[in-house]
């Protein structure tokens, strides 16, 4: 997590007059063609999308070739458009004057069985019941929301099935209010299934809350353990911080080890987050643990390895081994200042990955199996990304996984994400995992005692509303773009501290105990402790 705001954007473009951005709520049942027939309509044969990019009819086609239209009269047709997906002429658009439902479908048929990805080009000003696209074959169907892009820019989503009878519909659907527009430029669908590992959650501070006696409620109104809640609705991956002597105890390796246990006997993995301090950690803030304050380089060399190895070690001999270990927390500027990584000195990353080496070194020391991740923030600066991973590739620094932050408020559009991803996956080969995200579900605060993290109207996503469904819509399209990264390279997201409700005591600062967190109104679970529509997100792909 970093504290370090972006400037608000403003939202420059619509397609259509009225365009009413809004938060994005759950899909109702929209009526659309039976992939074995039910309403007839257009085929392809050999396996193909016919007309993928709806530029063979040119402007104004209600029904473009190779497809069908189900629904409002008038909603769906082909235009031109001087920006299209890769220079295209023309897009399909959904819209109309008036409240509208369509369905633009397209049966393909001559498939081999198997697992199939639909991908498709969009954009949409929001605001929608529903928006989405849906592949499905026999009884079998997923969908995927199109989300709301408030710059105009074109974004890619996917959704899988496993195909069977040697066909697949591809259906994409509108259910909007006069005015709403969705656009859509190539569609593909192609073999292999695109699918999120990963679900995680950041529960750090569960355990406190817990020991404190924070109670958690599912969503209708029953207390349950908070990771049976989690759980129940596809939550897979459990991320714990460690810090090394907090002043309080507080994130220390007792409550880690504790988090870990319970963790398991859930049957979640396990993602240890090593802070390398007694505190706090993230791109402004990197202090040295006080024991190791005054030591050289070589000290603090066999200092970070010593320490990574107990800590692994001591949950390996517990049974709760850690499936993944990220060695720093959003070490955008390194770990242990200011000997981690001066700007000033032309050794400075030669010093920086001497430390990330043996701190790795440390962790395959005691568990030669745990995946390493590099983790910094700001997942939709590519400049910063690249800048980062190339020069901890020059130092020959092992990792197997690229960890990032993403906080929409704080770093940039959901295309913006997408574009870093896209790139970061080409030009490294590595799975991908944003280690942290979350989204508001109130700008009002829910605990006087500590001022909330993030509560300027101003900076929310245009689209995506403080709201329980605009803070549910925000998780499920950030999910989306991890989820199409190419070559199945985006893993998943862990949403950071979901549990981290009021609980007297359970506050951000180990060394005042009287301090509230200011993270709860992006809690999953709402100031009576019951859980959000947002869990729902977690539900595998």
């Amino acid at each position: 997590m970093q504290h370090a705001k972006a400037q608000p954007r403003i939202w420059t473009r619509g397609l259509c007059a009225g365009v009413a951005a809004l938060a994005l709520t759950a899909f109702p049942a929209v009526a659309h063609a039976d992939a074995n027939g039910g309403r007839g309509g257009a085929e392809a044969g050999d396996g193909q999308v016919v007309n993928p990019g709806f530029d063979v009819d040119g402007t104004g086609t209600a029904t473009p070739a190779g497809w069908s239209t189900t629904g409002t009269a008038g909603a769906s047709f082909t235009e031109a458009t001087g920006y299209g997906y890769d220079g295209d002429a023309y897009q399909l658009t959904h819209w109309s004057s008036s409240a509208y439902d369509v369905d633009t479908w397209q049966r393909v048929t001559g498939l081999d069985d198997g697992a199939y990805t639909l991908g498709a080009w969009v954009k949409s000003g929001g605001g929608d019941t529903a928006d989405y696209i849906e592949l499905q074959s026999g009884r079998q169907s997923n969908r995927t929301a199109v989300p709301v892009i408030s710059d105009g820019s074109w974004i890619h989503i996917v959704t899988s099935v496993h195909v069977t009878n040697h066909e697949a519909t591809i259906h994409l659907v509108s259910n909007s209010a006069a005015g709403d527009w969705t656009n859509y430029g190539l569609v593909t669908l192609t073999p292999g299934y695109a699918s999120l590992p990963i679900r995680g959650g950041d529960v750090s501070t569960l355990v406190r809350s817990e020991q404190l006696g924070g109670t958690y409620y599912n969503a209708d109104g029953q207390q349950e353990n908070a990771l049976d809640i989690l759980g129940s609705a596809g939550m897979n991956y459990v991320r714990l911080r460690v810090w090394v002597n907090p002043e309080d105890g507080m994130n220390d390796e007792q409550q880690l080890l504790e988090g870990a246990r319970e963790a398991k006997a859930h049957h979640m993995k396990l993602f240890l987050d090593f802070h390398y301090s007694d505190t706090w950690t993230d791109p402004g803030h990197q202090a040295t643990p006080a024991a190791w304050a005054n030591d050289s380089l070589s000290q603090l060399e066999t200092d970070i390895y010593g320490y990574s190895a107990k800590v692994v070690g001591d949950l390996v001999r517990q049974g709760t081994p850690p499936d993944m270990v990220q060695t720093g927390n959003e070490v955008n500027g390194g770990f242990l200042w200011p000997t981690g990584l001066d700007y000033g000195s032309s050794t400075a990353w030669t010093t920086f990955g001497a430390l990330l080496k043996s701190a790795i070194a440390g962790v395959k020391s005691a568990d030669p199996h745990a995946k390493i991740a590099l983790h910094i923030a700001n997942a939709a600066s590519w400049g910063g990304v690249e800048w980062f991973f190339d020069n901890a590739v020059a130092q020959g620094i092992p990792f197997d996984v690229i960890a990032l932050s993403y906080y929409s408020y704080w770093h940039g559009y959901l295309d913006e994400l997408q574009s870093t991803l896209d790139q970061t996956a080409e030009r490294y080969g590595k799975p991908i995992i944003l280690a942290e995200t979350a989204y508001p579900f109130t700008l009002d605060s829910g605990d006087p005692t500590a001022s909330l993290s993030f509560s300027t109207a101003s900076e929310l996503e245009t689209g995506y509303a403080a709201t329980p469904a605009g803070q549910a819509a925000m998780f499920r399209d950030t999910l989306s773009i991890v989820q199409a990264v190419p070559n199945g390279l985006g893993l998943g997201a862990f949403y950071w501290e979901p549990t981290w409700t009021v609980v007297q005591g359970n506050g951000w600062d180990p060394t005042d105990p009287s301090s509230g967190d200011g993270w709860e109104n992006q809690a999953m679970f709402d100031y009576s402790d019951k859980a959000l529509p947002v869990i729902d997100d977690y539900a595998p792909r």
